[in-house]
């Protein structure tokens, strides 16, 4: 496969299948790479490799606004279950009944969420650098969380974001620790036309997964809930390793270490051994974790999708 389809939306992909003529041999297991801002599915191709040769089946899409055939122009468009729709969909084009979901940046908030709402279809869980959803809300009052995502408010903005990013990409990315060759890979795709806007309408469209994740935290102050659209067997535990730099300058210690809290403390909730549901793999690197710490996290997936799966118990979010 080299594309797949959503409510008339095209999505590139790259479909790594395995030796045997291209294709993978019924019962394979699937991995979803889901990359984040403002990489694109090459952030994966360090990693790739390592995981096919372990039998495993590779997709790796463009998520939406960073497909040229995947850029709707509404910030809406890019509401989070909009893009849970999406995996779901490429799970169902793969008949896979389930994946192993791994996501790095704006790729691990979907991640998060994906395994929340369906965790029937989510083998297991790997999230880089983002953490837990309910983690991240901790920090903002509680760390320095909110000081170190300030800059989302200006990305949220409607149109000057965009006509700097579409110059200062490069630099930006070079300045906090990607190497050169995928710096100016990413900026040559924001300067395509409509490409960084469609890319930033994720920030503009944010709100409303925050507002969730505020509102199940029982904060005061709240907008008037929204319906729960999650599935009921939403309240399973997806077995989950988180991946995390500790010179991450967009993400802090703060927030992570609150998510193996919230993880712990739902699985002994539920029951279960919390070593086995979850686990913290700490690295000596900053945000670009895929591009810059391939083997280690390679070989973080490998483990987790290898681990046995403990028994079905109750939600962490």
């Amino acid at each position: 496969m080299r594309y797949f389809s959503r409510d008339r939306l095209t999505f590139d992909l790259d479909d790594s299948a395995g030796p045997e003529a291209g294709e993978a041999a019924p019962g394979t297991d699937v991995v979803v790479l889901l990359h984040g801002w403002p990489q694109d599915r090459r952030a994966w191709r360090a990693i790739t490799p390592a995981l096919v040769a372990d039998g495993l089946r590779v997709l790796a899409p463009d998520l939406r606004g960073y497909s040229p055939g995947a850029r709707p122009p509404r910030p809406s468009d890019y509401e989070i279950g909009e893009s849970v729709a999406d995996v779901i969909a490429l799970a169902d084009e793969v008949g896979a009944e389930r994946v192993h979901v791994v996501g790095h940046d704006w790729g691990g908030a979907l991640a998060w969420v994906v395994a929340s709402r369906h965790p029937e279809r989510v083998a297991s869980l790997t999230v880089i650098s983002t953490p837990h959803p309910a983690a991240m809300a901790w920090a903002f009052k509680h760390g320095d969380q909110a000081r170190r995502s300030a800059y989302q408010v200006f990305f949220a903005l409607p149109t000057l974001p965009a006509a700097v990013m579409r110059r200062a990409t490069k630099p930006l990315l070079l300045r906090t620790g990607l190497p050169a060759d995928h710096a100016e890979m990413y900026a040559e795709r924001m300067a395509q036309p409509g490409a960084a806007q469609a890319s930033l309408n994720w920030y503009r469209a944010a709100l409303p997964l925050r507002r969730m994740v505020e509102e199940r935290l029982g904060r005061k102050g709240t907008s008037s809930p929204r319906p729960d659209r999650r599935p009921k067997n939403a309240g399973t535990i997806v077995p989950t390793t988180y991946v995390w730099g500790r010179q991450d300058p967009a993400l802090g210690r703060d927030a992570a270490e609150r998510t193996g809290v919230v993880m712990r403390r739902a699985a002994e909730q539920a029951g279960l051994d919390p070593d086995a549901v979850y686990r913290f793999v700490e690295l000596a690197g900053g945000h670009w974790l895929p591009e810059t710490r391939s083997a280690e996290v390679a070989s973080a997936i490998l483990d987790r999708v290898r681990s046995p799966r403990p028994e079905a118990g109750q939600s962490a979010l």
